[in-house]
């Protein structure tokens, strides 16, 4: 069932069912007027005849019998019956339509006034006691006119009703149109996007509706989705541009090991040249599938707790153990007392290797391949600044630098592929914190990692 089908009958449903209720109390509202006006006629009737048969001035039986047998009352099969103190009938009108028992009986000496209803005849009695007497006076009747009026105002309210139902019905599904109108204007706009063509947008409209939200909301995650496969098609030309630099460089050497001959000292100096492209490779593929891994899944990353200064000099030494050249000095701002202040909430391997990027980018870029790391804690931040004396990244770069393969121009002449920062700035990401680059000629270069303290 389509939405406007399934609104048009919720709201038919639902006022149908208010409409059924209305007419249900005007009925009930007029049978209830009925009754009550029917038995003040019955009442009234009982005493009128209590009165005549044994009122001060009395009306002789056989005239009055004569008056009920010949319909000169006022109600349809009317009834009268007097009851004396004994239970014995003083005065029946003939009619022979009710019949009555002692327990009734006693009911209205007791109550004083009773009502009842057998079938379509509506009944009261009352107790008597005017004038010295002890009686029980019954009344009933049919009440024909009251009933037809009652099932006229039935058959009206349910004709009004079953045109009032196709009414709403009708305009319920004229009303569903128009307002589901925006969204197939929607959908078929949206059947217009595809793969080759993200660069179309959902009209927006100038009302602050939710259909409007909905266009807007629609048109940023086709805004992220079209920066998504523009970074996945940058990503895969650098990658293969990347990756076939040194596979070509290991190919050519190769074929020029083949025609060597047998001179060793040239067979293991391109080996070892070969070897190095292999290490330069093996490093280069990790660093993808490394960014890869941390761009894809943020919930597949384990976190704990991790101490963020013991973590510096263990990357520290790592770096020292493969880089016996170069200098890491680490120096500490003033540190509060708690041990908990240099904990963090973190991936430790992807912390390693976001601390490790930049001490090693620091020590690279350096003349003397020396790097400074400063540990600070602030109020709800742990900073770490990793300077470094190297050639300035001009101001244009700046922004630029973090992005995959994209390398400043100070670092033309030093090995590197621009994976490492990109990597540093996803890993800090996933984290909540921030990463952030200053350089000039005169200090050189800081990169200041703020990591969210842990609570």
């Amino acid at each position: 069932m389509t939405l406007r089908n399934r609104l048009t009958s919720l709201f038919t449903a639902i006022v149908s069912g208010l409409l059924l209720l209305f007419c249900g109390i005007i009925y009930l509202v007029a049978e209830r007027h009925r009754q009550d006006e029917f038995r003040e006629r019955l009442e009234a009737e009982a005493i009128t005849s209590a009165e005549l048969l044994f009122g001060p001035d009395t009306t002789g039986r056989q005239l009055y019998k004569l008056l009920d047998k010949n319909h000169m009352t006022v109600l349809d099969e009317e009834e009268i019956i007097i009851y004396d103190y004994r239970n014995r009938i003083v005065y029946e009108s003939g009619t022979d339509y009710l019949t009555v028992s002692k327990s009734q009986l006693n009911q209205v000496r007791l109550a004083g006034h009773l009502y009842w209803r057998v079938g379509l005849r509506e009944i009261i009695g009352i107790r008597y006691t005017q004038h010295n007497n002890r009686l029980v006076v019954l009344a009933s009747g049919v009440d024909k006119y009251g009933f037809s009026k009652q099932r006229a105002l039935a058959l009206l309210l349910s004709i009004g009703w079953g045109l009032a139902v196709l009414i709403v019905f009708g305009s319920g599904l004229v009303y569903a149109g128009r307002a589901l109108r925006p969204i197939r204007r929607i959908i078929r706009q949206i059947d217009t996007i595809t793969a080759s063509k993200l660069e179309r947008r959902l009209a927006e409209s100038t009302d602050a509706d939710e259909l409007t939200q909905l266009a807007q909301r629609f048109n940023r995650m086709l805004d992220r989705l079209e920066e998504a496969f523009r970074q996945q098609r940058t990503f895969v030309s650098h990658a293969s541009h990347e990756l076939r630099t040194p596979l070509t460089a290991i190919t050519g050497q190769l074929e020029v090991a083949l025609l060597a001959g047998d001179d060793l000292d040239e067979l293991r100096a391109t080996v070892r040249s070969v070897l190095e492209d292999v290490r330069d490779l093996n490093r280069l593929t990790n660093g993808l599938l490394s960014l890869a891994n941390v761009s894809v899944d943020e919930s597949a990353v384990a976190v704990g707790t991790v101490s963020l200064d013991e973590l510096v000099w263990q990357v520290r030494a790592d770096l020292l153990r493969l880089r016996p050249d170069y200098t890491v000095a680490v120096t500490f701002g003033e540190l509060p007392n708690q041990q908990t202040a240099l904990l963090v909430t973190g991936s430790e391997s992807l912390l390693r290797t976001a601390l490790f990027n930049l001490m090693e980018n620091g020590g690279k870029f350096s003349p003397d391949h020396r790097v400074s790391v400063r540990l600070t804690v602030e109020s709800d931040t742990i900073a770490l600044i990793f300077h470094n004396q190297g050639p300035p990244i001009p101001a244009e770069e700046l922004p630029e630098i973090f992005k995959p393969f994209q390398r400043g121009t100070n670092g033309r002449t030093v090995a590197g592929h621009g994976i490492g920062l990109s990597l540093t700035q996803r890993i800090v990401q996933l984290h909540r914190g921030r990463l952030t680059v200053t350089s000039n000629a005169v200090q050189g270069t800081f990169f200041r990692l703020d990591l969210p303290r842990s609570a």
